[in-house]
């Protein structure tokens, strides 16, 4: 595993449910100095509710500076111009993000003297690249950010391009992102998402007592959580909810697409965001797991970790076309209808038996977190050091690259 570094992750909001970026930067505290850079330049805020505040939640976090997550591990929310198009004010935007970030690895003790990487999960930042004098520049791609509502899909392909084409090293977590990836950086690496496999799993292996806004909900439950937005399906769900009134619909996450129809509807419950901490135990009284998400160019290349978390709790899965769900064939059932989702949901209550949650879970028994972070550390290394050979049976042989040529680390800066 990487040790002794000092790792600059650009992500969303650290305060947020635990995604990829949480999880890997959790393990990796664990032997490194991590600065988590709370990123929010990619999109240009609108005036709708959330953005707004969302807006002034960055500004609040900005205001508090450097706020210590655990003993190796800080967060930090630099002031930035989000989504700036004027040219002045985007190198504005560029070198205040780079100065910021400076003077937080200058103010974090010990940062400074370890050997720097940083990895962006943001896709727009290739300015950054050189600018720490770091060993490293991993590019972690987990969404087709061109088919992003609200984002300028020229600029991002044109910027995007630029951070894949330098990074030292790029990862995927989708086999189509791979294939995206590869089209300009064949050494593109694979890695899919893992799951914190004994938290989930204790939906089955221990008895947990039914949440209390799940006690005066009847019949069959089958549930959602993550956050509601325009890649769900709404109006499937709607659906799906009129032709099966005697199965409850639970969703489970903060809303932001508009859900009006679905709160019309006696057998939909839209509970809001609860914390990670408490999946599990709602997962223990579904009947199975929905990934009800729209069916488009977007959604396609995901790989979603509530797929994960849903069979390590031992559901059963019912979801709308994706090539990373349909790799598990057995648990997982593909419905693009409503009238196909209904029939699913029907057939996960008849195959029911006991003992088939355990034997659900093993079909991702090994995908932890830390096998993943064991993985890109095998990468890594083998990228600093190319006689170093990756031995995970889990990832294709990628090819050693040479050190960024001293023009390409000095491109764009100041």
């Amino acid at each position: 595993m990487i040790k002794g570094r000092t790792i600059v992750c650009l992500a969303s909001a650290w305060d947020y449910d635990p995604t990829s970026k949480h999880q890997i930067m959790k393990i990796l505290a664990q032997h490194n100095d991590i600065i988590w850079v709370n990123y929010h330049g990619t999109r240009r805020p609108t005036l709708s509710k959330s953005d707004l505040r969302a807006s002034w939640s960055a500004l609040m976090r900005f205001a508090r500076g450097i706020q210590r997550v655990g003993p190796s591990f800080v967060q930090v929310t630099p002031l930035v111009i989000p989504g700036a198009s004027n040219p002045v004010l985007r190198k504005l935007h560029e070198r205040m993000l780079i100065t910021q970030i400076r003077r937080t690895i200058q103010a974090v003790s010990g940062a400074a003297n370890k050997p720097v990487q940083v990895w962006s999960f943001a896709p727009d930042v290739p300015y950054l690249i050189g600018q720490f004098n770091e060993e490293a520049f991993i590019y972690y791609c987990v969404d087709d950010y061109t088919e992003f509502e609200g984002l300028d899909t020229d600029r991002i392909t044109l910027v995007e391009d630029d951070l894949r084409s330098r990074s030292d090293i790029v990862v995927a977590t989708s086999e189509l992102l791979l294939k995206k990836n590869r089209k300009s950086r064949p050494d593109t690496v694979l890695v899919r998402h893992g799951v914190d496999f004994d938290h989930f799993a204790s939906a089955w292996r221990d008895k947990l007592d039914r949440p209390d806004d799940l006690k005066n909900i009847e019949g069959p439950i089958f549930g959602f959580f993550g956050l509601i937005h325009f890649w769900i399906d709404l109006r499937l769900i709607a659906e799906v909810a009129r032709l099966r009134p005697q199965y409850s619909f639970v969703m489970i996450g903060d809303c932001i697409a508009d859900t009006r129809d679905l709160e019309r509807l006696p057998n939909v419950h839209l509970l809001g965001r609860r914390p990670n901490k408490e999946l599990p135990a709602y997962c223990a009284a579904f009947d199975a797991g929905l990934m009800p998400f729209a069916c488009n160019a977007m959604t396609r290349s995901i790989n979603p970790i509530k797929m994960y978390e849903y069979l390590a709790s031992g559901l059963p899965v019912i979801a709308t076309p994706l090539p990373e769900a349909e790799r598990f064939t057995g648990p997982i059932k593909i419905s693009e209808t409503p009238e196909r989702f209904a029939s699913a949901c029907d057939n996960v209550l008849e195959e029911d038996q006991p003992g088939r949650r355990a034997v659900i879970a093993q079909t991702v028994a090994g995908e932890s977190w830390e096998s993943k972070v064991e993985l890109l550390s095998e990468v890594i290394e083998a990228r600093l050091n190319p006689a170093t050979p990756i031995v995970s049976r889990h990832v294709t042989q990628v090819m050693p690259s040479t050190k960024r040529r001293a023009a390409d680390r000095r491109a764009g800066s100041f």
